[in-house]
């Protein structure tokens, strides 16, 4: 039994009782990065065993892992914040549990993509989950295929390149198309942008210093909403 657990994304109150009873009991937790989960763990008195499993080593851990679910091994998969495999290492682990007939259990709980556009105040009956970009090859095709969507865009992205971004996004998208950011969400800084992509670029210019995680919504282009709330229109009749 595979299980995946969410971690909290800034606050520990997020953490739900089913995590901590799950990771209490599981024989085995595998861990994005030690120093962070130790502390996480002690915090919640979880004392199960642990060992790293990140996206460098991620490959050549699934069979050692595999082998040890089938031996009767209860297994907890954690990242260092938020649902695992969501931008973060499980994809290959579950897709290979699954191809073995295993059973795979994925808890509910903290991930920055739903408050984000909750509280985005854009469209969010569709969007569409980009996670991160591209930091190379493939960025600007990639970032002109999100433009064209008539649904609300999500994005993650680091505090070392959110500017650039940004930037990058008036250029393709247009100044004007909304949007809505979200810094550090569930922490003690916790903040949202709001406005045109202009206005939210002159907002973050003004920082000196960034720090945290960032969710980037950014919603349909002008002269697609109409045809969006149209379809919703037609679908209802």
């Amino acid at each position: 039994m595979l299980y995946l657990v969410p971690t909290p994304i800034g606050n520990l109150g997020d953490m739900t009782m089913r995590a901590i009873q799950t990771l209490k009991e599981v024989d085995l937790i595998l861990v994005e990065d030690t120093r962070v989960s130790k502390t996480l763990l002690r915090n919640f008195d979880i004392s199960t065993p642990y060992k790293s499993f990140h996206l460098n080593n991620e490959h050549k851990s699934v069979e050692t892992i595999i082998h040890e679910l089938q031996s009767g091994k209860k297994i907890a998969l954690i990242s260092d914040a938020g649902s695992p495999a969501i931008s973060d290492p499980g994809f290959l682990l579950v897709r290979a549990c699954r191809q073995e007939g295993m059973e795979v259990i994925a808890l509910p709980g903290a991930t920055a993509l739903i408050p984000a556009i909750s509280a985005s105040g854009l469209p969010c009956e569709k969007f569409f989950f980009q996670g991160f970009l591209p930091t190379k090859k493939g960025r600007a095709t990639q970032l002109k295929f999100l433009s064209k969507l008539p649904v609300t865009i999500v994005i993650y992205e680091s505090p070392h390149r959110i500017v650039k971004t940004i930037a990058e996004l008036k250029e393709i998208f247009g100044k004007d198309r909304d949007c809505s950011i979200a810094k550090e969400i569930s922490k003690l800084y916790e903040k949202y942008f709001n406005g045109s992509l202009e206005e939210v670029y002159q907002q973050l210019v003004q920082i000196p210093k960034m720090h945290g995680e960032f969710v980037l919504c950014i919603g349909p282009a002008t002269n697609l909403k109409s045809a969006l709330k149209q379809q919703f229109t037609d679908d209802d009749e």
